[in-house]
């Protein structure tokens, strides 16, 4: 019993000695000037829609409020978060200090998945993942398919926000998600009716695809023509592929 309580008693200091230690060092970071800026930008896919000059820009507010020689503390690095959190681009942000006292910000990219094609280029938009606008980047462009309405016209804003708009982002999702689609699908249309097409990088064939649905499906059909067609009969023998109806795959 003696030695239980001992022990409990060796925990129980080690326990506030540990807690004392993180206090004084917390203390310590907090009542240091910050002296460095550190921008990490996660970047799993080459792109390049936002700087690390510019996640400084963004914590500055242009060079308006520096954070060199000051010392920012929860409530400040919350904000410096928010702040970064409001760009287009930036899906995730966390603002935090080192035991040194420097700021260090990650920061996690938001990319695009299509571009949105309007008559006028410079109206022309990205959409991401969750179907939300984000702007055209001066830093990079981003090699996805783009969507319009066939003839050029555009699609109507917040489209695949709503209920009938989420299944068409369900189709581009897939896309994406996919490597050999997402570098095979080139243009994307999707008519009034509300049936899809889209042209390819490789092959003349247009592929009539018709409703966002049984997608996965549609595909696979697709697959199967391009590995049996193309093969023996050239890539430039069809001009028309439907994949629309079920168990049926028609060719012109």
């Amino acid at each position: 019993m003696d030695r239980t309580i001992r022990n409990l008693l060796v925990a129980f200091v080690c326990l506030l000695v540990l807690g004392s230690l993180g206090v004084f060092a917390a203390v310590r970071q907090a009542s240091r000037p910050v002296g460095e800026v550190t921008v990490n930008i996660a970047n799993d896919i080459d792109n390049y829609f936002i700087s690390e000059r510019g996640v400084t820009a963004l914590l500055t507010k242009g060079g308006k409020e520096p954070v060199l020689g000051t010392r920012p503390e929860g409530p400040r690095l919350r904000e410096l978060e928010a702040r970064l959190k409001a760009h287009p681009f930036v899906r995730e942000a966390q603002v935090y200090r080192d035991l040194a006292g420097n700021l260090h910000a990650d920061v996690r990219q938001n990319r695009p998945i299509a571009r949105l094609v309007h008559p006028d280029t410079r109206l022309d938009n990205y959409v991401d993942a969750e179907g939300r606008s984000l702007p055209l980047s001066p830093l990079y462009t981003a090699r996805v398919a783009t969507v319009s309405r066939p003839g050029g016209g555009s699609l109507p804003n917040g489209f695949f926000r709503d209920s009938l708009g989420r299944r068409y982002l369900d189709f581009l999702r897939y896309v994406d998600e996919h490597p050999f689609w997402r570098a095979q699908v080139s243009e994307v249309f999707i008519e009034p009716s509300g049936r899809l097409s889209f042209t390819q990088q490789v092959g003349d064939q247009r592929v009539e695809f018709g409703q966002p649905e049984n997608i996965s499906e549609k595909f696979a059909k697709l697959m199967v023509f391009y590995r049996q067609i193309p093969s023996v009969l050239g890539w430039d023998t069809y001009h028309r592929v439907n994949v629309e109806y079920q168990n049926q795959i028609i060719c012109e």
